[in-house]
């Protein structure tokens, strides 16, 4: 086994090493190219079933996506199905909407810390005398809605819908991180099953069909004897790792239960889970009142050890939060600390009805906005102080928001939630309005003098929103939209 103190230094310097080069690729991206004059509430181009369930995609060619450097796309799994092995070359944030089960990933170079007892594989086997070699794996982990988990680029991970209604999850990619180092095409790499086509709009058909036309996972690239004798089989179950017969693409249906081993999970468990999550927070936020981090020293996590989840869906966590207005809930590097290798963060917000999230911007990312239900008009300005979008945002729609573009929500009658990933391991928001805008520290006279208003007006406009963030609407959205008509 590797030892742990030297993975952990390992970590740490990869952590340095990856926040350099985000820091040089984020400053290079040629963004002079990108016309953004007009931005579009956008929707799945391409919808692809499988047996266990269906892959929907927004179209990578968009200009907005590519301009921010990022792909989305959203995956059901239906009860029992099972999400093939595969990795992709870039990071990823995953936001589960709907459902529970849970997941498998594969880090190189560690141990399987999962593994069965030799008295159960013999009790298996149905005699005690025979060997049988035990089952061993890397770590699972279980997931259920309201959680981010972050995968970086390269690592194999599998998931199983073991619930009994379908998972629902929306998955950001991050295709201009610095590890993803060949170009900014989203690349799956599967270890079982067939190939999808994956022919983007304006591929040339013929493409998808000789894609289409072998077995198209990892192995089916090789030559059978050369597995046969890597794996040291037969040559026919190397013939089976190529799934060249295989129609079931990436999701499959699991006949029966999937046997695997893990902790038992019950309710109690779940319940003991969350308070140890709310525990945690409390004592994160213990240490930020102190000022420091504590007796954190930067080596409690292992590349092994990684903790890749956090849930940002329960009300009673939330980071920002006014009475019967809404709350915010944020997750970064500090609460995910492995957010901080992948340079990325999220947001998941909650209005009720009529309710304004003030306007703001993003200094130092980019936001990729989803919505998970209800609506709410947007409102986003470019440099120019021109309205890039100005519409309603609907249940299952994105809209990607360019870095220090100001924009403002306000939720339409059935209130608004959603989710926000960014391209920044601690984003820093500065607002326009509300108790700590930049009008509130500018002092009276120079707003005055900047807007030709008196000074009682720079007043108002300073201290007439209270509330930092949320807040009421002293008006409805649709008596707003009657007014400027």
């Amino acid at each position: 086994m590797a030892n742990p103190l030297f993975l952990s230094l390992s970590l740490c310097l990869l952590f340095l090493f990856n926040g350099c080069l985000a820091q040089t690729r984020k400053q290079g991206r040629q963004f002079g190219q990108c016309q953004l004059d007009r931005l579009d509430a956008l929707e799945p181009v391409i919808r692809i079933d499988n047996e266990g369930g269906w892959i929907e995609t927004w179209n990578p060619n968009n200009q907005q996506l590519r301009c921010a450097g990022v792909g989305f796309f959203r995956r059901t799994i239906e009860s029992k199905g099972l999400v093939l092995p595969h990795y992709l070359n870039v990071p990823q944030l995953i936001y589960i909407v709907r459902g529970r089960g849970f997941l498998g990933t594969v880090l190189p170079g560690c141990p399987e810390t999962f593994q069965e007892s030799q008295q159960q594989s013999q009790q298996q086997q149905g005699q005690s005398e025979s060997f049988r070699q035990q089952d061993r794996h890397q770590k699972i982990q279980h997931f259920r809605e309201g959680d981010i988990i972050a995968l970086p680029a390269g690592v194999a991970h599998w998931a199983y819908n073991d619930g009994d209604s379908p998972v629902v999850a929306v998955f950001f990619l991050d295709t201009g991180n610095s590890d993803n180092q060949l170009d900014e095409h989203i690349r799956s790499f599967f270890l079982a099953g067939k190939k999808i086509d994956e022919r983007r709009p304006g591929q040339r058909g013929e493409e998808g069909q000789q894609q289409q036309g072998k077995g198209n996972n990892l192995f089916s690239g090789f030559d059978a004897d050369f597995l046969a004798d890597a794996f040291n089989v037969d040559v026919d179950t190397a013939r089976k790792l190529q799934c060249n017969n295989d129609n079931r693409k990436h999701i499959v249906r699991v006949q029966g239960d999937l046997q695997v081993l893990r902790p038992p999970r019950s309710r109690e468990e779940s319940e003991r889970e969350e308070s140890q999550e709310r525990e945690s927070e409390r004592g994160r936020e213990g240490q930020r009142q102190q000022g420091g981090r504590g007796r954190e020293n930067g080596l409690e996590e292992t590349i092994c050890s990684l903790r890749l989840r956090e849930n940002i869906g329960r009300r009673s966590r939330a980071d920002i939060y006014t009475e019967q207005v809404g709350r915010i809930n944020t997750v970064n590097s500090n609460t995910l600390p492995v957010l901080r290798w992948l340079q990325l963060s999220a947001e998941r917000g909650d209005l009720n009805r009529d309710a304004l999230y003030v306007p703001h911007w993003n200094q130092n990312a980019h936001s990729v906005v989803y919505a998970i239900r209800g609506r709410a008009r947007v409102q986003v300005v470019d440099d120019n102080g021109n309205t890039v979008f100005d519409d309603i945002l609907r249940e299952g729609q994105l809209l990607t928001i360019p870095q220090n573009f100001a924009v403002a929500k306000q939720a339409e009658s059935e209130g608004f939630e959603w989710v926000a990933f960014k391209t920044n391991d601690n984003v820093v928001i500065n607002s326009l309005a509300g108790r700590t805008s930049v009008l509130s520290a500018l002092p009276d006279d120079v707003v005055a003098n900047a807007f030709q208003i008196s000074r009682e007006e720079a007043r108002r406009l300073k201290y007439n929103r209270q509330e930092t963030t949320l807040g009421r609407s002293s008006r409805s959205s649709s008596e707003g939209r009657r007014g400027e008509a």
